[in-house]
């Protein structure tokens, strides 16, 4: 997600891409700070947080003013990253737990997993209200989607290449609004790099706002 280099703590890319999708601001403040390090000791990936921040940030997104940052501070996703957290944790104790023969009814499911298989009921369900879109979904779930991801960056990937795919099967007026539409509330005193994961998250919004897809 993040486009910091490779060596970045975990804390600096939380940071990094929190500010990028609210879109405005430099640091965060020192009671947002000392949230980030509790996240970072609970040793999830980074993308498990970033998520949680994704997920609150497009709930507020359509409800913000015109030149108000979507967020007004990192606490405001304290819920939805805990609650991210916790899924993941979980899922991946349930990876190792080993239940006797008789009692286990079916493999526990990765975190990715769980995530692909969402995006994959949320496409098959676009289809019946999309008939339009339903040939390029269909080979999207027969092609791309046929692969499940192992890792979290892996999955975020796959679901940000589905949702351009779709974007891309739009007519070009619908098109032209979506982009639009992300591009409404930006900010100019943003880095280019923050620009970027700004409007890639925004874009994202946009396409699933058109057409009615929960995010996954």
């Amino acid at each position: 997600m993040s486009l910091l280099p490779e060596s970045a703590s975990f804390e600096e890319l939380v940071q990094d891409y929190y500010l990028a999708v609210r879109g405005s601001g430099l640091m965060l403040s020192a009671l947002d700070t000392q949230l980030v390090t509790a996240w970072a000791q609970e040793g999830v990936p980074f993308e498990v947080v970033a998520r949680g921040i994704s997920r609150s940030a497009e709930k507020a997104l359509w409800d913000a003013r015109p030149g108000e940052p979507v967020l007004r501070s990192l606490r405001a996703c304290r819920r939805q990253v805990e609650t991210e957290i916790r899924k993941y944790r979980d899922l991946s104790a349930g990876q190792g737990e080993e239940a006797a023969p008789e009692v286990k009814k079916k493999p526990a499911r990765s975190w990715e997993e769980v995530r692909h298989a969402r995006l994959c009921t949320a496409l098959r369900a676009l289809t019946e209200r999309e008939a339009a879109l339903a040939p390029r979904v269909h080979r999207l779930l027969d092609t791309v989607l046929a692969f499940v991801p192992r890792e979290p960056s892996a999955m975020d990937q796959q679901e940000a290449w589905a949702l351009l795919v779709l974007l891309r099967a739009l007519p070009f007026p619908e098109r032209r609004t979506v982009w639009r539409e992300a591009r409404t509330g930006e900010q100019q005193l943003m880095t280019a790099r923050a620009r970027r994961v700004s409007r890639r998250f925004r874009l994202q919004a946009a396409v699933r706002r058109r057409l009615d897809m929960k995010e996954t």
